[in-house]
């Protein structure tokens, strides 16, 4: 087999989790369905060129449209292109979900702990720094809050 069409890599170089993939295609099956080796490695090939090929024609939109960043948008516009449109319901929903698991998470992008004052976010800001330089200094007592820290708490 030719290796992918893939910038910089060859086709050992890109792959999934094929520990995660044989989860999902067992979850997916009957129980009493058993799927030998050789058909498992075969459809985490086929996935891993599905990406490929979705991840190419959602470049090709993307460029279409002068963007640099490939968006949702990109990618279900692919999907149409490719003949996929009777997947788009699904996919926009899965989308939907993903932004709500998300959402709150860490990593998620959108903060939505307690919101402070610029001149909180200072004081606290000083008092972090202040407990940072204690630990450098060996475990010493914390700096005393200056009398410039106090007048910013008034």
């Amino acid at each position: 087999m030719e290796p992918m069409d893939i910038v910089g890599k060859s086709k050992e170089d890109v792959s999934l989790p094929k520990a995660t993939m044989f989860k999902i295609i067992k979850e997916m099956l009957p129980p009493d369905v058993r799927v030998a080796r050789d058909a498992q490695d075969l459809l985490v090939e086929c996935c891993v060129e599905f990406i490929n090929l979705v991840s190419s024609e959602s470049n090709d939109v993307c460029n279409r449209e002068d963007k640099r960043t490939i968006a949702p948008e990109h990618v279900i516009k692919a999907l149409e292109v490719l003949g996929f449109g009777e997947y788009i319901q699904e996919v926009c929903a899965a989308y939907e979900q993903h932004k709500m698991d998300t959402l709150d998470s860490p990593k998620g992008g959108k903060f939505t702990g307690i919101e402070m004052t610029e001149e909180e976010a200072l004081a606290e800001q000083q008092r972090m720094f202040a407990e940072a330089r204690a630990r450098m200094n060996n475990g010493l007592n914390p700096q005393k809050q200056s009398d410039s820290d106090r007048s910013l708490e008034s």
